[in-house]
């Protein structure tokens, strides 16, 4: 079975930076699309970044040009390095494997204050 560990999470002031970091086991890491969805106060769930074997990435408009999504494959890890954090962006952060009908993560807090 496929599981997900989700870690960085953290209550951060605005302007400031977070990694955070997904481990997934029980799939080849290489061959799946993995990503990064949030969460905030009454709203949907949307994508923040994602990525496929190749290395090619994706952003939501938010996040453009602040947030960076990278993958270890020896590690079988995806991280999420985020900086300029805005109040906006607080929300929880669920790692994904496999798209929206795949595997999700627990999901790990975010808060940004200003």
């Amino acid at each position: 079975q496929v599981q997900l560990v989700e870690s960085g999470g953290d209550l951060v002031p605005a302007g400031g930076s977070l990694r955070l970091s997904c481990r997934a086991s029980g799939i080849m890491f290489s061959l799946n699309y993995m990503g990064w969805y949030r969460q905030g106060p009454g709203k949907e769930r949307e994508l923040v970044a994602g990525i496929v074997s190749g290395g090619t990435t994706t952003y939501g408009d938010a996040v453009k040009g602040r947030f960076t999504v990278s993958a270890d494959t020896a590690k079988n890890t995806v991280y999420l390095q985020m900086n300029s954090l805005k109040p906006e962006d607080t929300a929880v952060y669920y790692c994904n494997v496999g798209g929206p009908s795949g595997t999700w993560g627990q999901g790990t807090q975010v808060i940004v204050s200003s």
